[in-house]
């Protein structure tokens, strides 16, 4: 089993490495490996809808998305964590999901998907819900834990004193890791479930 960690905050040290630092210890407990990828601080560019990626199969913008997208395909479970900037995820991070969801064109069905938010104090649930559309409009079911997925702080590594946020990030990881390797076995015994030809509608005739 294998979590790929998206940290969308541009401080590699800051309190969103904090949230992180917490699940991949306790990952490791549970005999999951975890790689972390900084994208918060990398220069990214919005989706132009070009539409090269149906023929390629990738963005036409060849940096961190197309690398990252690889390694998505791979992966079991994919967590997205970031810093909350009125009261809305990192906007370097928002172009990143945007691209890595729409050019890559690999089923991502039950691969499990969670997301953090860190804020100083507020904005942290609608940076959640935000986060989490990405995995529900992709078929991934969204790993829960005994709270919503939030680590508080302000200076660098402050959150680390949020005893309550880090107990829930452990929690998450896991539920995660159940998660996944329940799916695992449901796959091997079942397989996943049927698809439809997609039936796509406008509201304009």
């Amino acid at each position: 089993m294998k979590v790929l960690m998206i940290n969308g905050s541009a401080h590699s040290n800051g309190n969103t490495s904090v949230a992180l630092a917490e699940l991949e210890k306790a990952f490791s407990a549970e005999g999951v490996e975890t790689e972390i990828i900084q994208v918060g601080n990398e220069a990214v560019r919005g989706c132009i809808g070009c539409y090269s990626c149906a023929k390629t199969g990738k963005c036409v913008f060849d940096d961190i998305v197309n690398k990252t997208a690889a390694k998505f395909a791979e992966c079991d479970g994919l967590i997205v964590a970031s810093p909350v900037y009125y009261a809305s995820a990192n906007g370097t991070l928002i172009s990143f999901l945007d691209r890595l969801f729409y050019s890559s064109g690999f089923d991502k069905t039950m691969k499990v998907g969670a997301s953090v938010a860190v804020a100083r104090r507020g904005g942290c649930s609608a940076t959640y819900d935000e986060l989490n559309k990405y995995f529900t409009i992709s078929g991934m079911p969204v790993a829960s834990s005994q709270y919503w997925n939030s680590l508080h702080g302000k200076t660098p590594g402050e959150a680390a004193q949020d005893a309550e946020g880090l107990q829930t990030m452990r929690t998450l990881a896991k539920n995660m890791t159940f998660l996944m390797k329940s799916i695992a076995l449901g796959k091997e015994k079942f397989g996943l479930p049927e698809k439809e030809q997609k039936c796509s509608t406008s509201f304009i005739r």
